[in-house]
């Protein structure tokens, strides 16, 4: 693990930073991160982050900024991170905005804004990257449950994470005789730990946590996971397996359910 290139888009969000942080550890090999633009670049292996106007700061090494989701901007990022570390081996995609409103009153710009966050802005960026990544790299994506479990209000972030995922399987089947391993992680909630009742959900009875999802993200990226492409790793605490069922019916709940 030591001394690999670590690119994370998107590098700004507390799922970012601690993305970042998990390759940065001295105890993962000391990779090298670099982000900016809303993308950072980073320490440990050598992590560099996109979207970061300022001189980076720990966990990222190289501050980038850049719109990747433009074919110029992607290409900035990547032309930066393997010049200032001579290699990229690992590219993080967590770039995203979660436009709220119903379908019919989603605006154009608010379509535009949720579909070239994510899905344009990773496949700017895997464009640019892949002529750049050696045998035995690997791509990290940050879907969502939202790419399969519908709530309201999120007609173009669930749009854009399904194609994430669409566009993942696509790059591994393609990508897979070069040696590149290409997987996704599809994250529940995140924090807000403050809303008890949301974690009836949740088999595991909490809401996950940043570290949670840097954790899956490192495991993809590394040898451990060496034989595994093309795959949406779940870390959700388990509310993608629930039957709505078991939440709603109170015979069913006083089965697993505390009083």
């Amino acid at each position: 693990m030591s001394g690999r290139g670590v690119l994370v888009v998107g590098a700004s969000s507390p799922i970012a930073v601690a993305i970042a942080e998990a390759f940065a550890a001295p105890d993962a090999g000391g990779a090298r991160t670099a982000g900016g633009g809303d993308q950072v670049a980073g320490g440990g292996d050598r992590v560099a982050g996109v979207a970061l106007e300022q001189p980076p700061t720990p966990p990222y090494q190289v501050a980038l900024a850049a719109d990747c989701s433009t074919a110029a901007g992607a290409q900035a990022a990547v032309d930066a991170t393997v010049e200032a570390f001579g290699r990229l081996d690992v590219l993080v995609l967590a770039a995203a905005v979660m436009p709220v409103a119903p379908v019919t009153e989603t605006t154009d710009e608010q379509w535009r804004a949720g579909l070239d966050a994510t899905l344009g802005t990773a496949f700017a960026v895997c464009r640019a990257a892949l002529p750049r990544l050696p045998r035995g790299a690997a791509i990290v994506a940050v879907s969502s449950v939202n790419a399969t479990l519908a709530a309201p209000g999120l007609p173009a972030y669930a749009a854009a994470k399904a194609g994430l995922e669409g566009l993942i399987r696509q790059l591994a089947l393609e990508y897979g005789p070069a040696g590149v391993r290409v997987n996704a992680v599809a994250p529940g909630m995140i924090g807000n730990a403050d809303l008890p009742h949301v974690t009836d959900g949740y088999p595991l009875g909490r809401v996950g946590t940043p570290a949670d999802v840097a954790g899956a993200v490192h495991y993809l990226a590394s040898a451990a996971a060496g034989f595994v492409t093309g795959a949406v790793l779940p870390v959700d605490g388990g509310l993608s397996i629930a039957s709505p069922a078991a939440y709603l019916r109170p015979d069913l709940r006083a089965r697993f359910l505390p009083d």
